[in-house]
């Protein structure tokens, strides 16, 4: 009786799988809706043991002296969260291809997930590539699992031609549509890019149809494209074989005074969760679009709706302990290990109610 009552209490606070229940006690629960809790057990991983890990992220090598924002755990209100088991997850997705399709924040959440599971399994081949202009990947021979980052900020084509970069809201790229086909698992993201201004701007061109603009609202491009998105996936990828999921955005924390912080001046003075806001968390415009684009699409879509857990991490931002060669404060990123290690928490217990 002693030891049952220990695998409970064990599996209240994350600590153990607690199988067939536990599967089950998912799938009718929100896991996006909970709060943050301190958990001594954490961080999932060390970052000195993730032989890959860009130096971006890695702010305890950087320097960053507090390590409380390591120590926090989501916990969802309504059940309790799988931690993460890395042999399961490899034997679930045993000669599976998984792609995450996105900016640099994918990139982050790609890199959590292979350290997560290096960590759990050593026996690992990895390619590197220049994320700019291509992929990267890493493979598990003994599962024959791969994973892989596939660089789109926008999901549509931008591409080169004589006049300049256009980037075309009605056109998926052919190179990118033969590598979506081609995974058994898609985690497709955008957002990031679309806020980007000046000489930062990464298109010459918009076109929207027959017609070429400068520029136009972000929005309106932003719902153009991901409608063009919605529409090609429900055209072209076989949902009996592939699950489509489309991570939120990750949230920004560049100004104090949006978590009610009117003496802070950005997320490099933060080094714990929002408990309570002082004032209410705004929605962030862009997350209205992917819940309206994907409600309307036919096939089954999974939204992970990580927004608001992350809107509450204020303290996990790289800010001035980012790589040597940035500059300035890094409020977009995230720290690793670190939130990314819960999305994908989240995302094994999305694979646990589907597989």
């Amino acid at each position: 009786m002693v030891i049952a009552f220990l695998v409970l209490l064990l599996q209240f606070f994350g600590y153990v799988n607690g199988g067939d229940d536990e599967i089950h006690n998912l799938k009718g629960c929100d896991i996006y809706h909970g709060t943050w809790i301190y958990d001594d057990s954490y961080p999932l991983y060390n970052s000195s043991e993730c032989f890959h890990l860009n130096m971006h992220f890695d702010c305890q090598q950087n320097g960053r002296p507090d390590k409380e924002y390591l120590k926090y755990r989501w916990k969802p209100y309504a059940c309790n969260l799988p931690r993460f088991n890395g042999k399961d997850f490899l034997e679930r997705l045993r000669n599976k291809r998984i792609a995450f399709v996105g900016d640099s924040i994918s990139f982050n959440q790609w890199q959590s997930l292979t350290c997560i599971l290096h960590s759990h399994h050593r026996h690992v081949a990895f390619i590197g590539g220049i994320r700019h202009h291509g992929f990267s990947k890493f493979t598990f021979p003994n599962h024959n699992v791969t994973i892989l980052l596939l660089w789109n900020p926008f999901l549509v084509e931008n591409e080169s031609t004589s006049y300049g970069r256009v980037l075309n809201l009605s056109s998926i790229a052919d190179s990118d549509a033969t590598l979506w086909q081609q995974s058994d698992v898609l985690v497709f993201n955008s957002w990031l890019w679309w806020l980007q201004s000046g000489t930062a701007t990464p298109w010459d061109f918009i076109a929207d149809g027959n017609d070429l603009h400068k520029d136009m609202d972000r929005l309106v491009a932003y719902e153009k494209a991901l409608t063009t998105w919605a529409q090609w996936v429900e055209s072209n990828i076989d949902f009996h074989k592939t699950l489509v999921f489309f991570r939120g955005d990750a949230a920004r924390h560049p100004n104090g005074s949006a978590w009610g912080n009117y003496d802070g001046k950005h997320c490099g003075e933060e080094t714990e969760p929002i408990f309570k806001a002082k004032i209410p968390l705004m929605k962030i415009r862009g997350e209205e679009i992917v819940e309206r684009v994907i409600s309307k699409m036919s096939k089954a879509v999974k939204l992970m709706n990580i927004t608001m857990l992350s809107q509450l991490r204020k303290d996990g931002h790289p800010g001035l302990y980012a790589s040597p060669r940035h500059h300035g404060m890094d409020c977009s990123h995230w720290c690793l290990p670190g939130v990314p290690d819960t999305w994908n928490q989240l995302f094994y217990a999305e694979l646990l109610r589907s597989l």
